[in-house]
């Protein structure tokens, strides 16, 4: 009686291939493209448990890899709040402000301190002094004469420019003429802080004052040995603005104008920098970064636009409002810099700010971006090891 389970090739039907071709077939990988047989078998997708990297390209329709990967937290995080800024007791013992932070533990002592909170807080507070309005509007009350010596500081920088024109050069990033006219700043650091100490009430009790806020200064326009800029030295900048708040140089009433005059001014200066000497990116985090240098812009600007009747964050999209009103919006002033330096799809190379796009409302935007800024900005060590600490924002 013969074996069920071991017919003989011999009896199978003459038209069928034999069982060994059959196989042969059935696991010769096919290309995806033409049906042709591959060379190699389609490798498994890769998924996060994977010991290997992932690959370099991801379908559109995919979750990018390096995306924030902490967006719930940024989510669930309570909004930053304006905070008034506590003025410096006298006599002031001004000193050199040093680095301090060098790890995760450092950043959480930093934010749980006085002027951890009361910087982010003091950030707030510029971004709610200009809600609904435009760079053009006139200011509630006029600019003081430390926001004029401001003012004149970055007109004597933008000078500064003119007359160091850059240097033949062959490589993308980094023109070295940007050293020159960093040198420039730091050769006049001191005089320029001076204009604004001289508008004090007492210019004697801010003797000396000059040691610890040109650190700030200086690092607020860029890194001259490697020319990059980020959104670490637009914080320092931030940092600079606080510790003359701090010095009663600055004072509430004076918040529309730093954003609306003198940080607009400075944004100005940067984007003349950056394209005048291919200014490296400190740090960017490539496509999923809201821009390759700033942050700040996008929050004061997005604050302009909280209860504007027409215009609403997917308004980006719409070629004529960018133009004719990027003049008066920091937000789409931004946006429209973004589509000039960056190639194809805006989806595709500013996924962030495509995404942000369809939220509802500026509001929810700019408390947003608050949040974010926290999060991306100043609770990350690369950008957070460079942040300066002396007697005006203690460790």
């Amino acid at each position: 009686m013969s074996n069920p389970g071991s017919t003989s090739a011999s009896t199978a039907s003459p038209s069928l291939p034999a069982a060994s071709e059959h196989a042969d077939h059935e696991h010769t990988p096919l290309c995806r493209s033409c049906g042709a047989p591959a060379l190699a078998p389609t490798p498994a997708p890769w998924t996060a448990t994977s010991d290997s990297p992932p690959p370099a390209y991801r379908p559109r329709n995919r979750p990018a890899i390096n995306a924030p990967t902490n967006t719930a937290a940024i989510v669930l995080s309570p909004v930053p709040q304006p905070l008034p800024v506590p003025p410096a007791a006298l006599p002031h013992a001004f000193q050199v402000p040093v680095k301090r932070i060098a790890s995760p533990d450092d950043i959480a002592r930093f934010h749980a301190s006085l002027h951890g909170r009361h910087f982010l807080g003091f950030v707030a507070a510029l971004s709610a002094s200009i809600h609904g309005r435009k760079l053009s509007d006139p200011l509630p009350s006029p600019p003081s004469a430390a926001v004029t010596a401001l003012l004149d500081i970055i007109s004597a920088l933008s000078g500064f420019v003119a007359s160091t024109p850059p240097l033949p050069h062959n490589s993308r990033y980094g023109n070295p003429a940007y050293r020159l006219w960093h040198e420039k700043l730091a050769d006049s650091a001191n005089e320029l802080i001076a204009r604004i100490t001289a508008t004090a009430a007492s210019p004697s009790d801010l003797a000396g004052a000059e040691v610890e806020l040109a650190p700030y200064l200086l690092d607020s326009f860029g890194n001259a040995t490697r020319i990059d800029y980020g959104t670490g030295h637009e914080t320092n900048f931030a940092a600079f603005l606080y510790c003359l708040a701090r010095l009663g140089l600055i004072t509430e009433p004076d918040y529309p104008a730093v954003v609306l005059r003198v940080f607009a001014v400075y944004l100005d200066l940067m984007r003349t920098l950056q394209d005048t000497y291919q200014l490296e990116p400190a740090g960017s985090h490539g496509v999923w970064g809201l821009d390759d240098f700033h942050f700040l812009p996008f929050i004061f600007g997005a604050a302009q636009l909280i209860d504007h009747k027409y215009m609403k964050p997917k308004s980006i999209h719409n070629p004529d409002i960018l133009e004719n009103f990027s003049k008066e919006y920091m937000y789409l002033a931004c946006v429209s810099y973004v589509k000039k330096i960056k190639k194809g799809p805006f989806a595709e190379h500013s996924p962030m700010l495509d995404d942000i796009s369809g939220v509802p409302n500026w509001k929810k935007v700019n408390s947003g971006l608050l949040k974010m800024y926290k999060a991306e900005v100043l609770e990350k060590v690369p950008i957070m090891q460079h942040f300066l600490f002396g007697s005006l924002i203690k460790w």
